[in-house]
């Protein structure tokens, strides 16, 4: 049960992802991978709030391991890093790892902090 959980929240996560980066390409260009730093903030967030809730292990089957594993992406971010470094502009491929990182994990503990101290 818990695989055909992951994909179903997967089914959800992929889809948004594609959808908020081709969006914000729209509206901000190419030059920048805002589509992907966006959606790792956001489901790092969203999967930091989860982990707060008094949810069942299907429950974060389907929303955190399925919808926010699927909704963010590592081997994108690696990616684009790579292919700014490679295309000259190795000091925003740095800024964007390091705003990655930070607004990451930065908004995995907000979204922890909030949801306990709701529900707490």
């Amino acid at each position: 049960m818990s695989a055909l959980a992951v994909a179903v929240g997967a089914a959800l996560g992929a889809p948004v992802r594609f959808l908020v980066d081709l969006a914000l390409r729209g509206v901000l260009g190419a030059a920048f991978p805002w589509g992907t730093l966006a959606v790792n903030a956001t489901g790092s967030l969203l999967l930091g709030a989860l982990l707060g809730l008094p949810l069942s292990p299907q429950a974060m089957a389907v929303w955190g391991t399925g919808f926010c594993g699927a909704l963010t992406t590592y081997s994108t971010f690696a990616l684009e890093t790579v292919q700014l470094a490679r295309g000259g502009t190795g000091r925003r491929a740095a800024v964007y790892v390091l705003v990655s990182l930070a607004l990451g994990t930065g908004s995995a503990w907000v979204g922890l902090a909030v949801t306990s101290a709701v529900v707490s």
